[in-house]
């Protein structure tokens, strides 16, 4: 008897043993994940109220380090060394450890995002309910997936460091001229400087240089009547007067703000001042990105794909617009119309504090719309719930370039910009669209 208890004993052991040595199941990492972080990104940019342009940077880096983790085992993405202006190979993941490529991607994302915010509390938040249950789940892989993730991670903030960002953060602020009565003058009711006047001189990701989709010019500026400029103006103060006829009715109206996206937009209450908090222009399309990869089922690569070519595209049309803006440093329509129409008008949306021309929804509208439907398809039909978070309800869209073209006229029917910075835009953002898919082999 005390033999057979004694075997029971052993045999006991021998089990706990085994259990306890079986191998930790591989940490799964879903698409949600990346479109959780990702979110996490876009409500912390509506917190820290960063400007358009540097939502755009904020957006590509972390996507281009996940895209270059996952390209190493992939069989459709290739990597963008050789694609990517000035960009070099990342430390590739040692084989003999237990790297899992995809938990490194999104660790990295994660990580990268929050060195670009302010509040970065506000991403540990997201980090630390994952990392607790990653670790939980096989902590091996998880330590040395995530130290992984940091080499890429310095490798991506020396690549960052050499963009030229850090430098225009010391650079002149923009000077206005009021010789000049064709030139941009700060606009109600903040009066801001003109913003980020020196983004022309951020390197881009894959254009040549910020120049290299200079839109044609705007129509002269001139007062007279009969002049193309002049009825330009007249149509953005008679297009706000039919469409506010019926009060907020219009189906103007509700497309105006559907694509406000202004992060800028200040209100006042008496003696008070407070900023509303909303999107920026690509935000607004990197939300549409994951509208896209959700209805396609899109994994954890495609996914990542979508993102990382969206943002780049956003971000080098960011580039092209702002080297626009402050060459051609064209007058607002709000400016206009109270000194020469009416000293009362207002426009529906807040103008942005930047100079008019061409206008930055447009150019970023086009290039988006032209990445997305090289990877998704022409045709494709998606409700778009972006702005449901801003109390907006959704628009239904056939395609990427119905999108785009409505958040173009848009600006119109908000009353901030001239017919010929929204026409000439949407072309000028295209044409870069074009230009960057084909460079991406979409």
């Amino acid at each position: 008897m005390k033999q057979f208890k004694t075997k029971i004993y052993l045999l006991l052991i021998m089990i706990v043993f085994a259990s306890c040595s079986k191998p930790a199941e591989p940490i799964k990492v879903s698409p949600e994940l990346f479109h959780k972080s990702v979110d996490k990104v876009m409500e912390i940019q509506i917190h820290d109220i960063f400007s358009p342009p540097v939502a755009s940077r904020i957006f590509v880096y972390p996507n281009i380090a996940a895209y270059e983790i996952l390209a190493q085992k992939s069989s459709k993405f290739k990597t963008l060394v050789g694609t990517l202006n000035e960009f070099e190979a990342i430390p590739q993941a040692d084989k003999s450890k237990d790297v899992n490529l995809e938990l490194a991607a999104i660790i990295a994302h994660m990580e990268l995002s929050k060195n670009l915010i302010f509040s970065e509390e506000r991403m540990a938040s997201l980090q630390d309910s994952l990392y607790l249950v990653w670790e939980t789940t096989n902590k091996l892989q998880f330590d040395q997936s995530k130290a992984y993730a940091f080499e890429v991670i310095d490798h991506m903030k020396r690549y960052m460091g050499h963009d030229n960002y850090n430098q225009t953060r010391t650079m002149s602020k923009f000077t206005v001229d009021t010789d000049d009565p064709s030139r941009w003058q700060p606009t109600p009711p903040s009066y801001m400087d003109g913003i980020e006047p020196h983004w022309n001189e951020i390197r881009p990701f894959l254009l040549d240089s910020a120049q290299q989709f200079k839109p044609e010019p705007h129509p002269e500026f001139s007062l007279n009547k009969g002049t193309k400029f002049y009825e330009e103006l007249l149509e953005v103060y008679n297009v706000s007067q039919e469409i506010t006829k019926n009060g907020d009715e219009s189906e103007e109206i509700a497309i105006a703000r559907f694509w406000d996206c202004n992060p800028f937009v200040s209100v006042t209450r008496g003696h008070f001042m407070f900023a509303t908090k909303k999107i920026s222009p690509g935000a607004h399309w990197i939300g549409i990105t994951k509208i896209a990869s959700r209805k396609t089922n899109s994994d954890v690569e495609e996914t990542v794909n979508a993102y990382t070519k969206t943002s780049i595209a956003i971000a080098d049309a960011f580039i092209s617009c702002w080297d626009e803006k402050y060459r051609s440093n064209l007058i607002r329509p709000e400016t206009l119309i109270n000194q020469t129409l009416d000293p009362d008008w207002l426009p529906i949306l807040q103008t942005p504090p930047f100079p008019e021309y061409t206008s930055g929804h447009s150019v970023v509208s086009g290039a988006a719309s032209v990445i997305l439907t090289e990877i998704f398809g022409d045709d494709f039909y998606f409700e778009d719930d972006t702005e449901l978070p801003f109390g907006l309800p959704i628009r239904n869209f056939k395609s990427f370039y119905k999108a785009s073209s409505e958040a173009a006229i848009s600006r119109l029917y908000g009353g901030i910009h001239y017919r010929a910075a929204i026409d000439n835009g949407l072309k000028q953002g295209k044409a870069l669209g074009h230009f960057e898919a084909q460079k991406l082999k979409l």
